[in-house]
């Protein structure tokens, strides 16, 4: 069965103005887009007449299904005994029946990346899922999305064996090469027919790093942490993407010359350490003008996964035009997870994921009419 979206105005995160067209859904994908479509008898209509139409929205850093209530007993997001844990899959504790789902894809949230928090220096894989089922396995986009890291004050503060930020990377640098003289015993003994090293579980999921497969995906806030990990980078030849990023607008030519993406937010909330005293939707909004790929986050629970287009606004209220705003929560966020070949914007061939509105989901004012996930309506008014 085939699904035609009907008269909608688009955002596609594409093109900076908005325009009228019919959306043909087939197979849970974007079939075609353009106006005034003629389509068989058997084509179901949704009437999108006076609606806005935008592609789903995506957290690029979040904690879904792994908090619960956010009490000891339902919180699953990072083991604080161990200061270095790649072997950890956040896909393993996601819960897809916390209610936090439903809230997401109600406010448009039609995908996210969620897995370990930043208690160790390498905490595990994250998962991007779409955010509507019932089986975690049939949500996953892409698995998995990156490697877990942290720096500065939380692994700091939360690890007994740590108490310098110098330890903190030196754990990050030295896991690393260990993983990378792990990788080439492998590919040793593969060449020449040889014994191959014993398996080690979290030098074995270091690998898609060292391969550039999925990035390091580093929680940081001071200037003087973000430098620290360039630097391994640079050393390893590794991909990053910066989580948090407070500072990171004092670093807008090293990110622009090594093509680093950045994650901002949460916002909402003063800042609550000194660490996050430069934290500002004014900050992102600079570095956008200046070229770099930014990113909006909700961090949820740390702000409620409903709140992130509005997240997305806040950068609005600093002088950023709509367009630009969209991308940090659409096509900005599926490069920075690595799926835009299926979402964050509507074209033809991605996932049907749309969000369907009376007005700019951005603004306080405005709610999602409908949302489609795969092209299933999963929400309506």
């Amino acid at each position: 069965m085939s699904l035609l979206i009907r008269g909608g105005i688009l955002h596609d995160a594409i093109h900076p103005t908005p325009f009228a067209a019919d959306i043909l859904i087939r197979d849970g994908r974007i079939a075609a887009i353009a106006p005034d479509m003629t389509v068989s008898a058997d084509t179901e209509i949704y009437d999108a007449a006076g609606l806005d139409i935008y592609p789903g929205f995506i957290d690029v850093h979040a904690h879904l299904g792994m908090f619960g209530t956010a009490g000891a007993e339902t919180k699953d997001d990072v083991e604080s005994s161990a200061l270095v844990a790649p072997e950890q899959r956040g896909l393993d504790a996601v819960n897809p029946l916390e209610f936090t789902f439903q809230n997401a894809y109600e406010a448009g949230v039609t995908c996210v990346c969620t897995g370990p928090g930043s208690v160790s220096a390498i905490g595990g894989t994250h998962v991007a899922l779409k955010t509507y089922g019932y089986r975690v396995a049939d949500m996953v986009v892409r698995n998995p999305v990156a490697m877990k890291a942290a720096i500065g004050a939380n692994p700091k503060s939360h690890q007994k064996s740590v108490s310098t930020r110098m330890t903190v990377i030196a754990a990050i640098r030295d896991t690393l090469y260990r993983a990378k003289e792990y990788l080439a015993k492998k590919e040793r003994a593969a060449a020449c027919g040889s014994d191959a090293p014993a398996y080690n579980s979290g030098l074995e999921a270091l690998i898609p790093v060292l391969k550039k497969e999925i990035p390091l995906k580093v929680h940081g806030y001071r200037v003087d942490d973000l430098q620290a990990i360039l630097r391994v980078a640079e050393e390893l030849d590794i991909r990053l993407t910066l989580e948090h990023a407070t500072d990171a607008f004092m670093l807008t030519d090293e990110l622009l010359n090594a093509d680093i993406p950045v994650a901002v937010g949460p916002y909402f909330g003063q800042p609550r350490r000194s660490e996050l005293v430069n934290k500002s939707p004014a900050r992102a909004v600079e570095m956008i003008r200046a070229g770099v790929r930014v990113s909006v986050m909700t961090d949820a629970p740390a702000v409620a996964i409903e709140y992130l287009p509005l997240s997305a606004g806040l950068l609005m209220r600093e002088g950023l035009d709509e367009f630009e705003a969209l991308k940090t929560i659409t096509a900005n966020a599926a490069r920075h997870l690595g799926i835009e070949g299926r979402v964050g914007t509507l074209a033809v061939g991605l996932d049907a994921d749309l969000v369907l509105a009376r007005g700019c989901p951005m603004q306080m004012t405005v709610k999602p009419e409908a949302v489609f996930i795969d092209g299933r309506c999963v929400f309506s008014r």
